[in-house]
């Protein structure tokens, strides 16, 4: 885990806990003996690819600093049903007030890298990216955006503020596309990358003629964004998006788009099944 992301981790996960335990976790301190020491295991019980571990071991230690945590597979890594991924030990109350913050947590994660896996496997003897979008959950977006650069994907910008993406209604709003690429580029003292959404060929010429540094082919077919390649030859960096699904990504990407968002990555997630067991070691 580097740095940064432990910082800007920190007051997320601590938001977690006190989210769940409030004025404290009753049920645990009724039931365990204050002095008890445990260990535990995380086990995959399906195949896919790990992302969190770095994320649980923040967690337990935000409430005991004497949890340790020992992963036993590499971030991003592929494993199997039945694969033990990470032991804990420490005291009984910390490991189990908090499990369910830290296998949320784990379990998101692990499923937005094993659907991103397989989105780039799709995409595999092409030249085309997999991106995430800004449709994470509230609050999750830096856990969604690390899961999806360890299931080998890449991150679209973090958000409103490390790019400029012109879109329909900011075109709307302006005037047009030329009005709105001059007054970003008026506006912006920090000179962000730009992107530019368009729908049709007129759109896509106008862009071109722009020297934007990227260009969205919004829910266009597959024949469309062919000849949108043939169209740009090249000259700026083309982006598929709109209802791209496992079905249709290695068809967009044969097109020789340069990059793919895919939203369904962080927005419509499904949790990878990791459990969570204790056994009794002291106290």
């Amino acid at each position: 885990m580097t740095d940064h992301f432990l910082e800007t981790a920190r007051p997320i996960v601590r938001r977690a806990l006190e989210e769940d335990i409030g004025d404290g976790d009753v049920t645990t301190r009724c039931t365990v003996a204050a002095d008890a020491i445990y260990r535990g295991r995380f086990l995959a019980k399906a195949g896919g690819v790990i992302a969190g571990l770095d994320v649980v071991t923040l967690t337990f230690q935000l409430l005991d600093g004497r949890v340790e945590v020992l992963p036993l597979v590499a971030e991003g890594s592929l494993v199997e049903r039945g694969t033990v991924i990470a032991t804990a030990s420490g005291p009984g109350h910390a490991l189990l007030s908090g499990e369910r913050t830290a296998l949320n947590l784990l379990q998101r994660m692990s499923g937005i890298a094993t659907l991103t896996r397989r989105f780039v496997d799709a995409v595999a003897g092409t030249n085309a990216v997999i991106l995430d979008t800004r449709k994470t959950a509230p609050g999750l977006r830096l856990f969604d955006k690390r899961a999806v650069l360890l299931g080998g994907g890449q991150n679209h910008r973090i958000g409103l503020y490390d790019m400029a993406l012109i879109k329909d209604n900011h075109i709307a709003a302006a005037g047009g596309i030329t009005a709105a690429v001059e007054r970003v580029r008026a506006g912006d003292e920090r000179r962000h990358p730009i992107e530019v959404e368009v729908t049709n060929f007129d759109q896509l010429h106008e862009a071109i003629s722009l020297h934007v540094d990227r260009i969205m082919l919004d829910n266009m077919s597959v024949e469309q964004m062919a000849e949108a390649v043939r169209m740009t030859a090249g000259r700026i960096p083309l982006e598929a998006s709109g209802n791209v699904s496992l079905e249709t990504v290695a068809a967009i990407a044969a097109t020789g788009v340069d990059f793919i968002s895919v939203g369904a990555l962080t927005h419509s997630v499904r949790a990878l099944d990791v459990s969570f067991d204790l056994e009794a070691i002291g106290g």
